[in-house]
């Protein structure tokens, strides 16, 4: 009983250091406990105190609990924040004869995005009897030569609870001639019945025993298997084996036909007494006696079937040699097989939780995807390296717990650059020969209103002749914006700040395009300079502008208009005139510009007389001397005035003279020689200016025509 107490002390204590080392692998974390069997809303832990978190939170931030292989044992009440069990909890069918058994939680909260681990230890009650795999197990021994402490091997009972509940005491109904002793060996217990004394088939020829199995719970719980024992009277020496335990590794995935041990039982008798058949012992399971195969003659244990180590890491076979007397007797060992781990279970890894889109404005550190990587394999086998490719993107891995990880933004993003993200998650374990396997992510970045509308160009010129119709369409503006939806969604409108131009130009804006109001006259207004601004729809908006300048073109619409009066008058000429007199200047203005403002004079078809007129000048003089009178003295100049547009427009002007003898009558009109002498350099300045002016708008309208071929061609190629 001391053995069986200070086994047990040992065994506590071993789950404590286990127990201690998980909770040291997952500081920070929680631990909770609760024994299984336990009913629909046991109180297990206030997870939502315990965590840091206001119960008014759980369900704005979404909070929820994912068990990735547990079913729905656990439940959150997120009205209180208190974890409680859902479901009926059977620790032997969850965690069979494992010394820890626990279920582990991720508590996923977003806005912002955490997660948390929870573990709940699912502590054991005494709640399996001891079971025997049989009601009866029958014995023969040999009267008289069975000598008293020989044993004999008995069939366990099976307990599927653990520690204290699964530490079993046997207790054999009172009799002389037996007794049961359990040793203890490392991976089993055989349990044996001891012979005190010889038996004596002619007093009894069966013996019919009650073995008892009692766990060590409270309340403790029993099972029971009756032996009968027959009682021979042949065969004195079973077979003997070298050893009685056999210890072997062998490596997992051996090919079949392999030898794994060759036994070897010996047997002092003669004969057919020592030839020996070898054979699994009954109480070898079924899928065990499929994975191996023994000889009956000569021992060998080969491999039958899948030998996997992820499945079963160590089988335990119980032997039995048996002789082929009329009264065969047998002995038994135990073959102990540890199968060694190969890397043959690629790791895998999968994605718990994915938050995307990803708003292009995220601060590097935002959690975008949750992560998990585990691997069948032991060992060095079974440890995994995890990277993310390609390594250039913004993103980043960060282990969070055991095999758990984080994908976070590393760097800012801009969805103008990059709108989706490929990345591919690799794992790899560290196997001699390495196995390895990856998943993909896409990453698609959400749109924020970062981008103002922008034109092609600073400035726009923009030529209209007058007289347009009222609305012509004179231009379009076009702006692009790199963003997305309503956040590149462009209307256009204008600047009213620096001109007044609603009664002149308005802008369309969904299309943008340009439109003259009313017509416009050269003579009015000769250039129109206004912004045009171009708003997306995001919140907030952002906005763009462009410059356009519009120039007036001039059409010839004004005819020439003559300045002398036709009322005024004639003038006084004394004969003798000499040719080339000037007799007097007709001036004539036009509204117009360039050469629809540029004059000319001609003397009418009707015209008689010796009289001409400058062609640029307006200038009338005489083309021979005059030294008479002619036609009664009095004479009528008739001018023609036009312009130089297409078609020429045109006026007229008559310049009466009369032709006098007496200088007398000259002196009586003081107006002419004033007007004559004070024309002439009039003319000639109205004439310089205008000149200067035809070669200054040619010269300033071939320059912005040779711009705008400049920048034409340089957007072409660019």
């Amino acid at each position: 009983m001391v053995v069986w107490t200070a086994d047990w002390v040992m065994r506590r204590l071993l789950q404590l250091v286990l127990f201690h080392t998980a909770w040291e692998m997952g500081s920070g974390q929680l631990h909770y406990s609760v024994p299984e069997e336990s009913q629909h809303g046991t109180f297990v832990g206030r997870i939502a105190q315990d965590l840091g978190l206001e119960v008014s939170e759980l369900v704005p931030r979404m909070f929820r609990m994912v068990s990735k292989e547990h079913k729905d044992y656990l439940e959150v009440n997120v009205q209180n924040g208190i974890l409680f069990v859902n479901s009926r909890i059977d620790r032997e069918e969850l965690c069979a004869k494992s010394l820890l058994c626990a279920i582990h939680l991720e508590v996923i909260v977003d806005k912002p995005l955490r997660i948390f681990h929870v573990e709940v230890e699912i502590r054991d009650i005494n709640d399996n009897a001891p079971i025997f795999s049989a009601s009866e197990q029958t014995l023969s021994i040999l009267e008289f030569i069975t000598a008293p402490g020989t044993q004999f091997l008995l069939e366990e009972a099976s307990d599927s609870d653990i520690d204290s509940n699964a530490q079993l005491s046997y207790k054999l109904s009172s009799n002389e001639f037996f007794t049961i002793e359990q040793k203890r060996e490392e991976h089993n217990k055989p349990l044996a019945l001891i012979l005190k004394k010889p038996l004596d088939r002619e007093v009894t020829s069966v013996h019919r025993l009650l073995l008892t199995a009692a766990d060590g719970g409270q309340p403790q719980l029993t099972g029971t298997i009756q032996l009968v024992i027959n009682v021979l009277d042949t065969n004195d020496n079973p077979p003997v084996f070298n050893q009685s335990v056999y210890r072997v590794q062998l490596q997992e995935n051996a090919a079949a036909g392999t030898l794994v041990i060759t036994l070897n039982a010996t047997d002092l008798d003669e004969g057919i007494n020592k030839e020996i058949f070898y054979s699994f012992n009954n109480h070898v399971p079924a899928h065990f006696q499929k994975i191996f195969s023994i000889n009956s003659k000569t021992g060998e244990i080969k491999v039958n079937g899948n030998v996997d180590f992820e499945d079963i890491n160590i089988f335990d076979l119980q032997i039995v040699a048996e002789n082929k007397g009329n009264l065969p007797l047998s002995s038994h060992c135990q073959v102990i097989i540890e199968v060694l781990d190969v890397n043959d279970n690629a790791p895998e890894v999968s994605v718990s939780s994915l938050s995307v889109p990803v708003p292009e404005d995220a601060p590097p550190g935002t959690v975008v995807a949750l992560i998990s990587v585990s691997d069948r394999d032991s060992g060095a086998n079974g440890k995994i390296n995890c990277s993310l490719w390609p390594p250039k993107f913004p993103f980043k891995l960060t282990s969070t717990f055991k095999n758990y990880y984080s994908l976070v933004l590393s760097e800012p993003l801009d969805r103008e650059q990059v709108a989706e993200y490929g990345l591919i998650v690799r794992v790899q374990d560290q196997g001699e020969t390495p196995l390895s396997a990856s998943t993909s992510l896409v990453v698609p970045i959400s749109d924020m209103n970062d981008n103002a509308p922008t034109f092609a160009q600073p400035s726009y010129t923009v030529f209209v002749r007058e007289n347009n119709p009222p609305g012509a369409h004179i231009f379009t503006v076009s702006a692009s914006d790199p963003d997305v939806a309503e956040n590149a969604l462009v209307s256009y409108w204008l600047d009213e700040k620096l001109w007044p131009l609603s009664s002149y130009i308005s802008v369309h804006s969904e299309s943008g395009k340009l439109y003259a109001l009313q017509p416009l006259d050269y003579e009015e207004l000769k250039l129109l300079e206004f912004q045009v601004r171009a708003k997306d729809a995001g919140l907030p908006s952002l906005c763009g502008n462009v410059t356009i300048q519009v120039f007036v073109l001039d059409e010839n619409d004004n005819a020439p208009a003559v300045s002398q009066s036709v009322e005024e008058p004639p003038a006084l000429l004394v004969i003798p005139v000499p040719s080339g007199h000037m007799l007097g200047k007709i001036r004539a203005l036009d509204a117009d510009s360039g050469y629809n403002a540029w004059l000319r004079y001609e003397l009418h078809e009707g015209n008689s007389g010796p009289w001409r007129v400058g062609l640029y000048s307006g200038e009338i003089s005489t083309t021979r001397m005059l030294d008479e009178v002619e036609d009664g003295g009095s004479q009528n100049v008739l001018v023609v005035v036009k312009d130089h547009g297409k078609p020429p427009m045109s006026a007229t002007a008559t310049l009466s003279v009369s032709l006098v003898a007496n200088s007398q009558a000259i002196k009586t009109d003081a107006r002419l020689p004033r007007t004559a002498g004070n024309a002439k350099p009039l003319a000639d300045t109205a004439n310089l200016y205008l000149i200067i002016a035809i070669c200054s708008v040619s010269s300033l309208f071939l320059l912005v025509i040779l711009v705008w071929i400049i920048r034409i061609s340089v957007d072409k190629y660019q």
